[in-house]
């Protein structure tokens, strides 16, 4: 690799292997529905954010969005451990001289489940222009129902993730 740019890696026959890049027309996108009931908010963020990125595909290429969207069903009956309902403060900022305000995770999870999880995926994706595409592939209810059954999407089982009763 010279520089910032990817070239041809020489093999050890001496044949030049150009490096694979996906073309749009190349990718698919599937739909995958998860189910967090009674499943941690964290391991439902991080694999959500991981099935966004594209990171579970073999054509998979970290300045590209080649990932699928999901559709996050029973957000209002996500878990968080270790007492973070009241112990973790989340912050946001109005933008004016001491227009800042908080609130525990507990408390936003109790009114608005949709951005709860959001937030949490929000923050395991890149903070650039494709983070910002990829987060609009993510679809949170706090219900069982969603409007997408058009999209004919496969459900993901995620038992690493479900909370020890």
């Amino acid at each position: 690799m010279v520089g910032r740019f990817a070239l041809p890696v020489p093999c050890h026959e001496g044949l030049r292997v150009p490096t694979y890049t996906p073309k749009a027309s190349e990718i698919e996108r599937a739909w995958h529905v998860i189910d967090a009931e009674g499943l941690v908010l964290g391991r439902v963020a991080t694999e959500a954010a991981r099935i966004l990125r594209g990171k579970h595909k073999p054509i998979y290429t970290p300045h590209l969005d080649t990932g699928d969207h999901v559709i996050i069903v029973n957000a209002d009956k996500v878990v968080l451990t270790a007492g973070k309902a009241d112990k973790k403060v989340l912050y946001r900022h109005s933008g004016y001289p001491g227009g800042i305000r908080s609130r525990t995770a507990g408390d936003l999870l109790a009114k608005r489940p949709e951005e709860a999880v959001r937030r949490a995926v929000r923050g395991m994706l890149p903070k650039t222009r494709l983070g910002r595409a990829q987060l609009s592939k993510l679809k949170v209810y706090a219900g069982p129902t969603h409007p997408h059954a058009a999209q004919q999407p496969t459900s993901l089982e995620l038992e690493q993730a479900r909370a020890r009763v």
